[in-house]
């Protein structure tokens, strides 16, 4: 007899039951959509490209290499499971001028990998004994989740789901479970937005307009900080205006609807004031020590050595120069 058995008509109320009961035991929040969406999300990012909306760099870059295609692995997929799930943000410790120095990784950013299969895996052992069957998506996410109902738009642009603020990873997952209520809307912003501009107001590269729902993406610290590390910053970009390891956090410290999320912060590695001018050196894995190895892998730094010797060394020279001034 096999241990997955074929789902009948009255497992289906069971299995979306379960599943939202697995979501919220574990601190998440879910949707449950019909695959036929899909469609829709692909004519919205097509649409508001061939509005010119986004910059042409920007859009190659990051929005072109989505797959809007059901998927092989599960022919009678029916649904797409969209998931919220708290992201702390994370401070690295690094020594300068014999000064420790913390530096903050926004949320998402690390041990994202492993937080997805975590939950593949938690959301697998809920629904493949009732016959179901889930396997992962390549979506725009933040959209998915806003049409969904799961979260909101904030101005500037990030997801919000209520309860956790945009301190989110969000997780999207084909299924073949039926959906029994789909809640299907157009994008929407967060209603608290429509009376403040606190992020516009904050955001130094002017990268978040009135009147403008979606924010200049190429003007965006955290577009421009991601980037291969061998390609300089804008010479227009202050100095001053950097403010984390890799993305930005400007306008998520200042936006009204975290202020109860702002201590969310997971200490990660601390490294030696060797360790610091090693990393800016823009060395490979191979080329660092044994210990230094087993410290970025451990706190999953690894992906990052590319852009410590652009992000990090500004952030250095930032410290001096303030510093200086006393």
């Amino acid at each position: 007899m096999s241990l997955i058995e074929e789902p009948t008509d009255h497992s289906h109320t069971v299995a979306q039951l379960m599943l939202y009961s697995t979501l919220e035991k574990s601190g998440c929040q879910g949707r449950l959509v019909a695959i036929r969406h899909l469609s829709e999300l692909q004519a919205r990012l097509e649409e508001s490209y061939r509005q010119a909306l986004f910059d042409e760099e920007f859009y190659e870059e990051r929005l072109t290499g989505f797959d809007f295609h059901p998927p092989d692995q599960i022919p009678d997929a029916h649904s797409i499971i969209v998931v919220a799930y708290p992201h702390p943000q994370t401070r690295i410790t690094f020594t300068w001028n014999d000064k420790a120095l913390p530096i903050i990784i926004p949320p998402t950013y690390v041990y994202a990998d492993q937080s997805d299969r975590r939950l593949l895996d938690l959301l697998s052992c809920t629904l493949e004994p009732l016959g179901y069957h889930l396997t992962e998506t390549f979506v725009p996410k933040k959209l998915l989740a806003v049409c969904s109902g799961l979260g909101c738009y904030g101005k500037n642009n990030l997801c919000y789901v209520e309860g956790m603020g945009s301190f989110i990873r969000l997780a999207a997952f084909y299924s073949d479970v039926p959906y029994e209520e789909d809640n299907w809307r157009d994008p929407k912003m967060m209603n608290a937005c429509q009376r403040c501009s606190a992020c516009g107001n904050k955001c130094p590269t002017g990268a978040i307009l009135e009147g403008r729902f979606l924010l200049r993406a190429e003007r965006c610290i955290t577009y421009l900080n991601e980037k291969p590390g061998h390609i300089p910053f804008p010479s227009w970009l202050d100095p001053s205006w950097h403010n984390c390891l890799v993305g930005c956090m400007t306008c998520q410290r200042i936006c009204p609807q975290n202020k109860h999320f702002l201590h969310n912060i997971d200490d990660g590695a601390m490294f030696s004031q060797e360790e610091t001018a090693l990393l800016q050196k823009g060395l490979s894995l191979k080329q660092l020590p044994a210990t230094m190895i087993d410290k970025l892998v451990q706190f999953d730094l690894a992906g990052f050595l590319d852009i410590f010797p652009r992000n990090l060394s500004v952030l250095l020279k930032q410290e001096c120069d303030d510093e200086s001034r006393y």
